[in-house]
């Protein structure tokens, strides 16, 4: 149950701050990457020795396909993150005094819906492959957490002039629905995009990268 908490918690605090600064910053580039990039590291070096510090469906879901998670704990993983992300989205809401602007996702400018599957499979796929190499190797242990914060920052510095950078379903699912009307709209895609871009993470590490 420890874990299970620790995911929730993680990711109400990844919603919460990240998106957070995503709004007051007016989606400010470089601010809001370093946000989600630097919420990452705290919490792999807070809680990553309790679950491992996924807090992103997406990541379970590689694990799950690497055979390093069974089918009943990736489920339980990812809905105490889908909680953890209403209950951030809310005390966000909370905080800001309403639910008009809580940090979903969307097509950014001339983005179409094709564009923004492809840029979230692919940013979702350099996202989880990362973890999947650096988390199998015990000495990469020290480095892991800035490792991967910086990746995901990376990957915010590509893709918010697109999509606003989901790569977390979660993240994604929470302050769509708490806002409604056009956040909702398109919601789906950073849904299906980094599940897909997940898995094919999760078999080209299996059955490229992995060391026999």
């Amino acid at each position: 149950m420890k874990k299970y908490i620790a995911e929730g918690v993680g990711t109400m605090l990844l919603t919460l701050v990240a998106c957070g600064v995503a709004v007051t910053s007016g989606v400010n580039l470089v601010a809001t990457a370093l946000a989600f990039g630097l919420v990452i590291v705290a919490a792999a070096y807070s809680i990553g020795n309790v679950s491992g510090c996924h807090i992103n469906p997406a990541v379970s879901i590689s694990l799950l396909v690497v055979g390093k998670m069974t089918t009943k704990e990736c489920i339980r993983y990812v809905v105490a993150q889908v909680i953890g992300a209403f209950v951030g989205s809310l005390l966000l809401a909370l905080t800001l005094g309403g639910f008009d602007a809580l940090g979903a996702n969307g097509l950014v400018g001339d983005t179409t819906i094709w564009v923004a599957l492809v840029v979230e499979v692919i940013l979702t796929f350099i996202f989880t492959t990362t973890i999947l190499g650096v988390t199998d190797k015990k000495e990469n242990g020290h480095a892991t957490g800035i490792v991967i914060g910086l990746t995901l920052t990376l990957v915010h510095l590509f893709g918010l002039p697109f999509t606003g950078t989901s790569v977390n379903p979660a993240r994604s699912l929470a302050p769509a629905v708490l806002q409604g009307g056009s956040a909702l709209s398109n919601v789906w895609i950073f849904i299906v995009a980094p599940i897909v871009g997940a898995i094919l993470a999760g078999l080209f590490y299996k059955f490229v990268l992995k060391e026999k």
